[in-house]
């Protein structure tokens, strides 16, 4: 029995067994070797021994597995944490017609709108006033389509760094943007402030024109790529990463994947459709199933790159690759209602840049401070052990209990995805441990 480094990751099992494993721990075969993943702590073991004779009680399995037993995550949910992060709805419209939006075109099922002077500058002295010198702290421009709020940005921006340099906190950012409306400038400026860019395509020419349109049905793909080679020329001083968003009606994965690397994106990643307002373009159990089928595909080119020594930016798959090995376990998806809020055009604060709008994630306002009382109650409802079915799967440490929207919206239709992609992602760990070690050299 040999431990291997410590992990974490999300992905889903098209195994029967992976269903049926005890909450505690997952067995999996890699490498032409039996494995076992422990739940709490995220470790991985060689077992040779039959895993019908593991206990079903922790510390036991422990014992058998003769490590020491020590749980890692209890039932305390966080309390009145620090705000390191602030995402603006700096223009709540938009110029696209995604039918599939969550934000329903940018205005989140109200009037069109776009934050003031005022409020983008309230936001910027409440996260800095979170902060104290030597902090780090991070600044998204989201919408509706940001750019249509160009100057605003660029002058909350530079407001930021002004303050910023004034405490001894930096403050770095982000943006995501449709790209329709980038423009030289824009490359520039954006290069200048060392913004991570986030490009919204959903696959290659006419496979991208059948989800992102116009108001006017016309096609935006070719306009982006225009519009996007200036800033993937300027990587050095930025990364711009592109995020495709899969619906039954793009689910040509490996090749959306090559031909966007090709372009010279630092990464490209996917992530399924699983909460439309509308309805439309929403994966259902067999697109979910044939995504898993496309994502595996992915991850078997990214394999056979880095067995090759070359860089292959599957953001899904590298990311899943560090937290396995950095052992990664958690209580919640992501930052939503803690260290990161949303901002709506208002100055409301929400639990994240998606609840904009929405009562189910309020967490008071720019004006009179976050309301801690909504904030914990939060924090202890969207715990993972809080959440049905988590606390009886094996991956609930991985995935934290899934997106916290897409769950209030819809239910937990992507479960069987989630675990399936997280046990191709345990095979394909141990290969990678053991083939290109190198790669994770400075991982941890």
């Amino acid at each position: 029995m040999t431990e291997l480094p410590i992990i974490d990751s999300p992905h889903l099992h098209m195994v029967a067994s992976a269903w049926q494993d005890p909450a505690h721990w997952h067995a999996f075969d890699s490498a032409e070797r039996q494995f076992v993943y422990l739940t709490d702590g995220s470790q991985i073991y060689e077992w040779d021994g039959d895993v019908a004779l593991l206990a079903k009680d922790p510390q036991e399995f422990a014992e058998t597995l003769g490590i020491p037993y020590r749980p890692h995550i209890d039932d305390e949910p966080l309390t009145s944490p620090q705000t390191r992060s602030l995402s603006l709805a700096i223009s709540q419209t938009c110029n696209l017609a995604c039918t599939y939006c969550y934000a329903q075109e940018g205005s989140f099922g109200g009037s069109a709108k776009a934050m003031s002077r005022e409020v983008a500058y309230r936001a910027v002295d409440y996260l800095l006033s979170q902060a104290v010198e030597g902090d780090r702290v991070h600044l998204s421009f989201l919408g509706g389509e940001p750019m249509v709020a160009r100057k605003m940005l660029r002058e909350t921006v530079e407001y930021a760094e002004s303050q910023g340099r004034l405490l001894g906190v930096r403050v770095g950012f982000s943006i995501t943007t449709n790209g329709t409306l980038l423009t030289p400038s824009d490359a520039e400026f954006l290069a200048q402030h060392r913004f991570a860019v986030t490009v919204s395509l959903d696959g290659v020419g006419e496979t991208h024109d059948l989800l992102r349109l116009y108001k006017s049905s016309e096609g935006t793909f070719e306009t982006i790529l225009r519009n996007i080679l200036p800033l993937l020329r300027q990587q050095a001083e930025m990364q711009v990463s592109a995020r495709v968003t899969v619906t039954p009606r793009n689910l040509c994965l490996p090749e959306t994947l090559t031909e966007l690397i090709a372009l010279g994106f630092h990464s490209v990643g996917f992530s399924p459709m699983l909460s439309s307002p509308s309805g439309h373009d929403e994966m259902d159990s067999a697109s979910l199933h044939r995504m898993l089928e496309q994502m595996i595909a992915c991850g078997r080119l990214f394999e056979e790159q880095v067995q090759c020594g070359n860089r292959f930016p599957f953001s899904n798959m590298a990311n899943a690759m560090m937290e396995l090995h950095r052992g990664t376990h958690r209580p919640y998806p992501c930052g939503a209602g803690a260290g990161y809020l949303g901002v709506s055009a208002d100055g409301e604060l929400a639990a994240c840049h998606r609840f904009v709008n929405d009562d189910k994630g309020a967490m008071g306002d720019l004006r009179h401070g976050i309301d801690r009382t909504k904030q914990n109650r939060w924090l202890s409802e969207r715990h993972v052990h809080r959440q049905e079915p988590c606390q009886s799967c094996w991956a609930r440490y991985l995935c934290g209990g899934g997106c916290h929207h897409e769950v209030l919206k819809r239910g937990r239709p992507a479960c069987n995805y989630i675990r399936g992609w997280l046990h191709y992602c345990l095979e394909a760990y141990v290969r990678l441990q053991e083939c290109s070690p190198l790669y994770f050299q400075g991982t941890r």
